[in-house]
């Protein structure tokens, strides 16, 4: 028996026991001969019998026990992939690693994200295996954003498929007219040689277009079939290389049986690799159009910054700003990066991160936000964040691992794309055997020609008729379509919400969020600012007015730190009058405060405590109704045990709150609200905001719970709160939506990250997903309708009835407009505005903010 000893690190280990706990695991596991754990070093040495045991199931054994085995991540960019066939082959190679725990490839970055063990398998290990699956893999410099890469990549393709273009037009424009000089009209061939129709000329021309920019296929799909893999490079090689030396043969050798001088398609190859040429040239200037909006945010980023060092202004590199540096703005400069405002006053634009239009004030003490233009004044700031901890390199670095990671829906075309190349081929073997035992003495017409040609292929033989046939199916079923209209769409997707100031996670948090069926808001802080203020005050007989009874409720809560407190001696200094220290001061939970105010005892509180006190409160109560039924809290007060009034005190609905709430429900969205208000204040917040059901009553921890419930109804929820305790709730919802989270979005929970404090973003990101999805959906139908009628009509299916066929050559070009339709179609996405965001916004104009709407305070 022959054993391996690896080394694992753990992490979560506090004590021996976690020690023994993890050693434990390891030694149960079948095929593990000994496992040591060293605390100190956070590692497991394990020695096992790699037939019986593998790393996989020791990272599952430690994560049952509640553990985690440590991993890094690596992002390589990858060349050489066209289809998502190659995404799978590139996924396959990294996942066979030992210690690779995830691979994830994206097509349309060409990169390769991987989450590994580090003590297991290295990055030059993965280099090698994605080198050995036929393809190529490199680190990325330092600094240089996946963005960069993947543009540097498509401009290097670009130039590439350029060149190649620029070479094969002329020659295969040469062989088109030689092939048709027959058909051509006798003005016309007055101009052209009657040599260029001769067979052994258009060989001659043919071959450095096969083996120039044809080259390329012939050498990738041979470096996938070495390791076993199939790609779209195989079609195309299978296909040029058929037609050529077909043609070769039946020109040099005419009687060798394979058709004779009528199977000489020449024009076959030389066309079908332009054709194949140009799609691969349109197809690169194109898809990197869709991440348009996320290269933007990058130019943002700012070169240099002026720094004061010793008592001198100097100029440096935005990247050499260290935190604390203070750093000078002048009027139309962008910012460097994050920080203080501390002297002088301006109005900075935040449009590209915030997608708010209007500038922001900025006075000392303010937080400014690298790559936002300063507009008018001039002022000094102190760096709080730099480099990768920046707003703006946060939410870049936040879009591209969505726009790398995969929905679930494209999981599915993958498959399909990558088990596809082998059916086609066994496809085309198929057709070819039909054609030639069966289908050509049956159905064979000697006036049969190609669709859009007039030329007939009455001397082509059995052999010929069979290849062709089985050449055009190899070419016609490229399922590149496929494997782009997915990506694509997800990343013009994700940049343009990002217009808006709305982040995705992940493709996954798109597809949930375009299935939305309820939405759940939590109250204060998301429908309501949280703040609250005292609107009412209402004076029970003639021994108090309005001023006194606010002024002693003010100060019996002086001392206490309920937010209604706060907000009650709040409203008594706004208006004027004093607040001194009670003379003796006492909370009495879940009811209210007693103190001591200029020698008189004073109550404020709720019902419960007035009866506990024995207040008659007959005279008030009908009015306090009246003002709960607004959705108010009403705190009575009592004066030597008499009463004197009560004081309403409400929270502010957020600004359009209403207008997000109506437009949720065109949308066929059910809404409800959750908050630990009582049942009658909810209720009257839900009537004034228009939503449909109310979770009242509910404490921090139970919101999760509540989310659970409708899911496990059957609905499809999303789940809207500040982040703050809603993270149970976040996670729990199908998408969460952590609102107002600012610009330090990496610390936020939830799938999805609202940066504003504007319900109308939650409106945004599922318009905007919805719209994505209608792409991803319609870019699929084209792709699988494509194949659905592009083979059988290459296979000869409809033969028998028109007599017609398509050649290889359009076969090639259908194939290249199919990507090219998917990839236009993904284009129209960047021209999406959602429906809150068509006016004028901030302007007087249908946006213009309302006055705030006043509904009850309540604890979260």
């Amino acid at each position: 028996m022959t054993t391996r000893q690896i080394t694992l690190p753990v992490t979560g280990m506090t004590c021996a026991s976690c020690v023994s706990h993890v050693e434990g695991a390891l030694n149960n596991l079948a095929g593990v001969e000994k496992a040591a754990v060293n605390l100190g070093a956070a590692k497991a040495t394990v020695e096992y019998d790699p037939a019986r045991a593998s790393p996989a199931q020791m990272f599952a054994a430690v994560a049952d026990i509640g553990y985690e085995v440590g991993t890094a991540q690596a992002t390589l960019s990858v060349s050489g992939m066209s289809c998502a066939s190659c995404v799978a082959h590139v996924e396959g190679a990294l996942n066979g690693l030992d210690g690779v725990t995830k691979a994830v490839v994206s097509l349309a970055l060409n990169t390769a994200r991987v989450e590994y063990v580090p003590t297991l398998v290295t990055v030059a290990q993965m280099k090698r295996a994605i080198g050995d699956a036929g393809y190529e893999a490199a680190e990325p410099a330092a600094g240089v954003s996946a963005m960069d890469r993947e543009r540097e990549a498509r401009q290097k393709e670009i130039r590439r498929q350029g060149m190649y273009l620029l070479f094969a037009t002329p020659i295969a424009l040469a062989v088109m007219i030689g092939t048709f000089y027959e058909y051509l009209a006798p003005a016309f061939r007055q101009f052209i040689p009657a040599l260029l129709a001769e067979k052994w000329l258009l060989g001659v021309l043919t071959t450095p277009i096969v083996f120039g920019p044809g080259r390329q296929f012939f050498v990738n799909s041979f470096r996938g079939l070495r390791h076993g893999v199939t790609d779209m490079n195989l079609l195309y090689a299978t296909g040029i290389g058929a037609a050529y030396f077909i043609a070769v043969i039946n020109t040099l050798w005419p009687d060798a049986g394979f058709g004779g001088k009528g199977a000489t398609f020449f024009e076959s190859a030389a066309l079908l690799t332009w054709f194949i040429v140009l799609g691969r040239y349109l197809e690169a200037l194109t898809r990197g159009r869709t991440s348009d909006a996320i290269r933007k945010l990058m130019s943002l980023q700012p070169k240099t910054a002026r720094v004061m060092r010793n008592g001198n202004e100097i100029e440096i590199p935005a990247d050499e700003v260290l935190v604390e540096d203070l750093i000078r703005v002048r009027p139309g400069e962008r910012i460097p990066v994050d920080g203080l405002l501390k002297d002088g006053y301006s109005a900075v634009d935040e449009s590209m991160l915030t997608g708010e239009s209007l500038p922001v004030e900025k006075k000392a003490g303010d937080t400014v936000i690298g790559g936002t233009m300063n507009k008018t004044g001039a002022f000094s700031f102190v760096a709080t964040k730099v480099g990768a901890d920046t707003a703006l390199a946060q939410i870049i670095r936040l879009v591209e691992d969505a726009q790398a990671s995969k929905a679930p829906i494209q999981k599915l075309a993958d498959w399909v794309a990558g088990h596809f190349i082998l059916g086609v081929h066994l496809l085309a073997i198929l057709v070819f055997a039909f054609w030639f035992f069966f289908g050509y003495q049956m159905f064979f017409d000697p006036d049969t020609s190609f669709i859009l040609s007039p030329a007939k292929l009455s001397e082509i033989g059995v052999f010929g008729f069979s290849l062709l046939l089985s050449v055009t199916v190899l070419i016609i079923s490229c399922p590149c379509a496929v494997g782009l209209a997915t990506p694509s769409a997800i990343m013009a997707g994700t940049g343009k919400v990002a217009e808006h100031g709305v982040l995705f996670k992940n493709a996954e948090a798109i597809e949930n969020a375009a299935k939305l069926q309820t939405i759940v808001f939590d109250k204060t802080g998301t429908i309501s600012k949280g703040e609250a203020s005292v609107t009412d005050v209402v004076v029970g007989g003639e021994a108090h007015d309005s001023k006194s009874v606010l002024r002693l409720a003010a100060i019996a809560e002086k001392n206490s730190e309920h937010p209604l407190g706060e907000a009650i001696v709040r409203g008594a200094k706004e208006r004027g009058l004093e607040v001194p220290d009670a003379e003796a001061f006492d909370s009495i939970p879940g009811h209210g405060v007693e103190a001591r105010v200029d020698g008189r005892e004073v109550l404020l509180g709720n019902r419960k405590l007035m009866a506990a006190r024995g207040v008659d409160l007959a005279g008030l109560l009908a009015k306090a109704e009246e003002l709960e039924r607004d959705g108010k809290t009403v705190m009575f007060v009592a004066v030597d045990n008499a009463p004197a009034g009560f004081i309403a005190v409400a929270d502010t609905l957020k600004d359009y709150s209403v207008e997000a709430i109506r437009t949720l429900h065109a949308l066929g969205i059910e809404t409800a609200m959750i908050t630990g208000d009582n049942r009658r204040t909810a209720e009257a917040i839900a009537r004034q905001v228009g939503i449909d059901r109310v979770f009242a009553e509910v404490l921090p921890q139970d919101k999760a719970a509540e989310v659970k419930k409708l899911q496990a109804a059957g609905r499809r929820v999303a789940m809207v709160g500040d982040g703050v305790n809603d993270a149970p709730a976040l996670a729990q919802a199908d998408v969460g939506m952590a609102i107002g989270s600012g610009t330090d979005v990496a610390k936020e929970t939830g799938h999805v990250i609202l940066i504003k404090d504007d319900l109308r973003d939650v409106v945004v990101a599922i318009e905007v997903a919805k719209a994505t999805m209608r792409k991803v959906k319609e870019n699929l139908f084209w792709a699988f309708i494509y194949n659905t009628l592009g083979i059988p009509l290459g296979a000869g299916l409809f033969y028998p009835l028109f007599r017609v066929i398509i050649s290889p050559e359009l076969a090639a070009a259908l194939m290249a407009i199919s990507s090219l339709t998917v990839t236009f179609n993904t284009l129209f996405l960047r021209r999406f505005v959602p429906s809150l965001r068509r006016g004028a916004r901030g302007t007087g104009g249908p946006e213009a903010p309302r006055a705030p709407v006043l509904v009850s305070s309540a604890a979260k």
